[in-house]
């Protein structure tokens, strides 16, 4: 059956991006240091098309979040181009290059309608102006019995959150703190979790939780 999850690195202090975020700067200061524990994993590079890397405890924990994914929900801050109508000149094709390391459809909240995205490996990007709902229709249908994974930002987690729409999540707590920023876990109200596991890697400790229905 599928589920709607998402998994997300996070600060001590609860933060997934620092503060300033702007497009030379989409984590905000400080926020690049939650990604390193990741960034340097084999499992995660060859996601991304790129050679080497390590594996440590955290590769099973990368894999198992990697796999039976069959669709992605994001918001548009995470998909990038900034706010307002879509510009065409020239047309903001995301933040994540020619190939992006989706490989399936991404549906992309926003409220501004644009024409769905294919882009190279499997990844095609649906602009969704509906509502987190009808993105989540579409995605579970498009993703024909596998996970629907949420992408970012923080905003769209809380919506789905808040929705109690949620089915499991993991946190990557990286032991930094960044003070300021966007706070992951505002705004969703009472919800109740059962943490499923806690593992401890290297630079993250990953706790995995399902949301209470």
């Amino acid at each position: 059956m599928s589920k709607l999850r998402f998994h997300i690195s996070v600060s001590l202090d609860g933060y997934v991006a620092g503060p300033d975020q702007s497009e030379e700067n989409p984590l905000g200061v400080g926020g690049e240091d939650l990604h390193q524990w990741v960034v340097e994993l084999e499992a995660w590079r060859q996601q991304h098309g790129l050679d080497g890397g390590e594996v440590n405890v955290s590769t099973p924990v990368v894999e198992e979040a990697l796999s039976n994914v069959g669709a992605t929900v994001m918001g548009r801050n995470m998909f990038g181009g900034g706010p307002g109508p879509w510009s065409d000149d020239p047309p903001w094709n995301g933040w994540w290059g020619d190939n992006p390391p989706f490989h399936t459809p991404v549906f992309v909240l926003t409220h501004h309608p644009r024409e769905p995205l294919e882009m190279e490996g499997g990844t095609t990007f649906i602009f969704v102006t509906e509502g987190i709902e009808p993105a989540l229709e579409q995605a579970k249908r498009a993703a024909a019995g596998q996970d629907v994974v949420i992408g970012g930002g923080a905003n769209v987690v809380q919506q789905y959150l808040a929705a109690g729409l949620v089915d499991e999540f993991e946190l990557h707590v990286v032991p930094i703190l960044l003070s300021d920023g966007e706070r992951l876990l505002a705004n969703v109200g009472r919800i109740g979790v059962e943490q499923v596991r806690a593992i401890e890697a290297p630079g993250v400790t990953h706790v995995k939780y399902r949301a209470a229905k």
